[in-house]
């Protein structure tokens, strides 16, 4: 009798997961539960703000299944360190650590491994597609100058168009210093702009100073860099370190080494090319997709 009472007892607190837990799909074996629709329909609320369906929800879970299982068969399954990893690097964007990030999830309802769960299906998928498309998804460079020429052509960009050689400097500030720390860094950085005229004094400068550090050159093109950072170093001077900025790490600056015109890229051939990349990866994944989803076994129970 002891052993049925506290069966009777038990019982409830083992019966309320299971309900939660109650299947609404199987796709390929796999379940889809209600309470996997629910942890999404929230994580879809809070990103972008408008109620999903249900039946929107739970293809978009099908489909992150089939996705999954596909990559798999071409040995594309990334670690769980790697989702972390991911995971923290979203965070990074947001400039929250990675358990503020689960701790504001957790606030509105939602388990971190919803989110995490919706990262390694894109994450996969994107892989999968690039690697087994990636003759497909090529844009040619007469492509792009027919496009470009199509809407008016970029002369203007072209002519403002430079290759700069630049090299990161930082001077370290330790974590948790106070503000009169950066404010003293970014008094001793201002100093040293006024000081350097080439990027071999700078390099002689940094590479000898207490937590400072200079980086190897980078080249990169008007293309890849925001029009705010190419007005900053268009109106650097060869040689010459760029204003300081406040960073997680200290006070950083670059120093330009080099500005020469470029016929390899503009910003406009690089919005075109991207474009068009787009496009035909939407095309692919589209298609891709909708042949595996076809062959893949889904089983509503309700």
């Amino acid at each position: 009798m002891l052993v049925v009472c506290v069966a009777m007892l038990v019982l409830p607190v083992c019966v309320s997961p299971v309900r939660a837990q109650t299947v609404a799909v199987m796709v390929n074996g796999e379940p889809i539960t209600d309470f996997d629709i629910e942890q999404r329909s929230k994580l879809n609320f809070l990103t972008t703000h408008k109620q999903s369906a249900r039946q929107d929800v739970i293809n978009e879970l099908i489909d992150e299944k089939v996705k999954i299982r596909e990559a798999k068969k071409f040995g594309v399954d990334p670690s769980n360190s790697d989702i972390d990893q991911a995971f923290g690097a979203m965070a990074g964007r947001m400039r929250i650590s990675p358990e503020q990030l689960a701790k504001s999830l957790e606030s509105q309802g939602i388990r971190p491994d919803t989110l995490k769960s919706r990262i390694r299906a894109d994450m996969v998928w994107t892989s999968l597609v690039r690697g087994r498309y990636k003759e497909r998804l090529q844009v040619g460079e007469k492509d792009v100058a027919a496009a470009v020429k199509a809407e008016g052509g970029d002369d203007a960009q072209q002519a403002d168009a430079f290759e700069y050689r630049m090299q990161p400097v930082v001077l370290i500030v330790p974590k948790g210093a106070p503000p009169a720390a950066f404010e003293s860094r970014q008094k001793e950085a201002e100093t040293l702009r006024s000081k350097v005229q080439s990027c071999e004094e700078a390099n002689s400068y940094f590479k000898s100073m207490p937590n400072a550090a200079i980086r190897d050159t980078v080249i990169k093109t008007s293309a890849d860099i925001p029009a705010v950072l190419r007005k900053v170093l268009d109106d650097t001077p060869i040689g010459h370190l760029t204003p300081p900025e406040v960073t997680k790490q200290g006070v950083e600056m670059v120093a330009l080494c080099g500005r020469k015109t470029t016929t390899i890229d503009t910003p406009k051939k690089k919005e075109i090319r991207d474009k068009m990349y787009a496009q035909k990866y939407e095309a692919t994944s589209k298609a891709y997709l909708e042949e595996i989803r076809k062959a893949a076994m889904i089983e509503y129970r309700k």
